[in-house]
């Protein structure tokens, strides 16, 4: 594999060509997405390790993706045993995947318990406060207007970006680059680095589109009266936007390594 760095303008291709992929298969990248949504949780009912487990599947969720991504570019189909393709590897390149799944929900655990300590426990509370389905209006916003609440926030959300650099790259190199695990971990911080304009460019566009579609929508539905439909909408709608950030994964890497 060769390291390429690419231009800023490739960030908004690599969303249309995301697009143009999900387009070939819409249904079975869906049930892609669906079916791991599935798994992640049943595996957080897993007693005491849970939580950490869902979290390490995330790079296997990735990785899945890009090789479900690869195979329909080379008219090919969709299907689940490419979630547990990674794991069929050999043995010390299986050993590497499991390891770098496990150092990334170690990480991510590390960044929450150091956003919630910052937040004074603001954010486990607010999570604790969601999971009742109808939570306390009152003390939903007092936890809102917290000064430690909003710290805590912006600490984990930098946390969680500069954590996915190394990670962004790492699953698949480890797969189709036979890297171990400090290798990948370098090789996907230099591509990301170098590359880094093409990533800004990226993230700019995810954004706009997804709040583009979601002002779009709360003032069509509002237009029309039908506010409640907004919020049945927005379930189709993040599923739609979650599948096709995932499949347009493999243009990042084959743009950044060359075609896998």
């Amino acid at each position: 594999m060769i390291l390429k760095a690419v231009g800023p303008a490739r960030g908004a291709q690599w969303v249309r060509d995301g697009l143009r992929l999900y387009l070939r298969r819409p249904l079975a990248f869906t049930a892609f997405f669906v079916l791991f949504l599935f798994v992640a949780l049943f595996s957080a009912l897993v007693p005491l390790i849970g939580g950490v487990l869902q979290l390490a599947l995330l790079p296997l969720l990735s990785l899945g993706f890009m090789i479900a991504s690869q195979s329909v570019l080379l008219q090919g189909n969709v299907h689940p045993r490419q979630f547990l393709e990674p794991l069929r590897g050999p043995p010390a390149q299986r050993r590497s995947m499991l390891i770098l799944c496990t150092l990334y929900a170690l990480c991510v655990v590390l960044a929450l318990w150091l956003s919630d300590m910052v937040s004074g426990g603001a954010l486990t509370r607010a999570m604790d406060l969601m999971r009742l389905g109808n939570p306390p209006q009152a003390e939903m916003q007092a936890l809102l207007a917290d000064r430690g609440m909003l710290s805590g926030t912006l600490l984990g959300a930098a946390l969680l970006s500069l954590l996915s650099v190394p990670f962004w790259h790492a699953p698949a190199l480890v797969h189709w680059g036979a890297q171990g695990v400090g290798q990948a971990l370098f090789s996907s911080t230099l591509a990301v680095w170098r590359s880094r304009g093409a990533f800004l460019v990226y993230m700019i566009v995810w954004f706009l589109l997804v709040m583009g579609v979601g002002v779009l929508s709360a003032l069509l539905f509002g237009l029309l009266g039908m506010r409640e439909l907004g919020s049945l909408f927005a379930m189709p709608a993040g599923l739609f936007f979650s599948t096709l950030f995932y499949v347009s994964l493999i243009f990042t890497f084959n743009d950044s390594f060359g075609s896998a």
